[in-house]
C-alpha cells in the first residue's frame, strides 16, 4: 500500500483562551491539514493544557472538537493526558475507569454528536489492580463506537537532564500488542509519546501492517521536546515514508509539570505541513 500525495494545506491557526487557574492560563489550538487517500481528507491535531479537572479538560475537548468539525475534518487527534493530567502522585489512578465508563462514554457521545473520529491520545484506563493503570490510544468513529485501543507499550521511566525524574512504570502496565485501524483518512498506525524514540515499532506498523498515518500523541518534557521533539517526528515520518499527526500537550498542567507543546503534521517527505505554535512563542501570545 503505497503513500498519497500531499493534497494542500489548510494554513489558518485558532488560538482560544480557555479555563484558568491562579497559576496559568491555558490554551486550545488546532492545526489542520488536507491530504489525498481514496479522495482529499481533511486531518487536525490539537495541542492543548490538560489539568486535574476532568470536566475543564471535556469543555475544551469539546470546543476544539466543534472547531474541528465547522472545518470539515474528518478525524482529530487529541494529545496523550487529554482528560486528565494529575497534580500529585497517584490522583490519575484514583480517576483510572473502564473503556465502556462514564469518562469515555462522554468522549464517544462528543464523536457521535460531532460526526467525526476521535484519536484520544492516552487515556487512564483502569488496570488489572488497584495500583496500576494502562496508558491507551482509544480511536473512536464518528459514530462514536470504539474502533481500536493500544496500550503504550514503551513507558517513559526517564532522568530528564537538570529536571525531574518520571517513573511510569510505578504506576502504569505496559501493553504489548501493536494496533492499526482503517479509517477516512487512511491505515492509521496508534502509537502514543515515549515510543517515539523506537523506531522499530513505527517500522513494524508501516512495513508489517500497512499503515499510511502515524498517529503520536504526546506530552513531551519542555527539555526533551526542544531536543528532540520534531527531529524524531521527521525522522519517522521519512524513514517509514507515512504522515505523521502530532498531537501534543503544552504548558504548564501545575506546579510541578510542564509540557513543551509545538503539536504538527508530517509529510512523508518529512516537511511539516501544519504546525501549531510552539510552547515560547504561545507564552508570548497570552503575556
Amino acid at each position: 500500500m503505497t503513500c498519497s500525495t500531499w493534497g494542500g494545506l489548510t494554513k489558518g491557526l485558532s488560538l482560544r483562551a480557555g479555563l484558568r487557574s491562579p497559576h496559568r492560563s491555558l490554551c486550545s489550538t488546532l492545526c489542520k491539514a488536507e491530504f489525498t487517500m481514496a479522495g482529499k481528507v481533511k486531518i487536525a491535531a490539537a495541542q492543548m493544557t490538560s489539568i486535574n479537572d476532568l470536566n475543564a479538560n471535556f469543555q475544551t475537548c469539546s470546543r476544539l472538537v466543534q472547531e474541528a468539525a465547522a472545518a470539515g475534518v474528518k478525524l482529530l487527534s487529541l494529545p496523550e493526558n487529554f482528560s486528565f493530567v494529575g497534580s500529585k502522585d497517584g490522583e490519575s489512578l484514583s480517576i483510572a475507569d473502564a473503556l465502556d465508563g462514564p469518562i469515555m462514554q462522554r468522549y464517544c457521545s462528543l464523536a457521535k454528536e460531532s460526526g467525526i473520529w476521535l484519536s484520544l491520545g492516552g487515556f487512564q484506563e483502569k488496570g488489572h489492580d488497584d495500583k496500576h493503570l494502562f496508558n491507551t490510544h482509544v480511536l473512536l468513529d464518528g459514530l462514536g463506537n470504539i474502533r481500536s485501543c493500544y496500550r503504550k507499550i514503551h513507558l517513559f521511566d526517564v532522568d530528564v537532564p537538570g529536571g525531574m525524574v518520571y517513573k511510569e512504570s510505578n504506576f502504569t502496565s505496559p501493553g504489548s500488542e501493536l494496533v492499526v485501524a482503517d479509517s477516512p483518512v487512511g491505515r492509521l498506525g496508534l502509537t502514543v509519546c515515549y515510543d517515539l524514540r523506537f523506531p522499530e515499532i513505527y517500522q513494524q506498523l508501516r512495513f508489517r501492517h500497512n499503515s499510511q498515518v502515524l498517529l503520536i500523541p504526546s506530552a513531551f518534557t519542555r527539555v526533551t521536546g526542544e531536543a528532540h521533539w520534531e527531529l524524531l517526528l521527521r525522522a519517522r515520518a521519512v524513514e517509514t515514508q507515512c504522515y505523521v499527526v502530532a498531537a501534543s500537550q503544552a504548558g504548564k498542567h501545575n506546579e510541578k509539570r510542564e509540557s513543551y507543546g509545538d503539536a504538527m503534521i508530517i509529510d512523508p517527505w518529512g516537511t511539516v505541513v501544519a504546525r501549531c505554535q510552539g510552547l515560547v512563542q504561545r507564552n508570548d501570545y497570552m503575556k
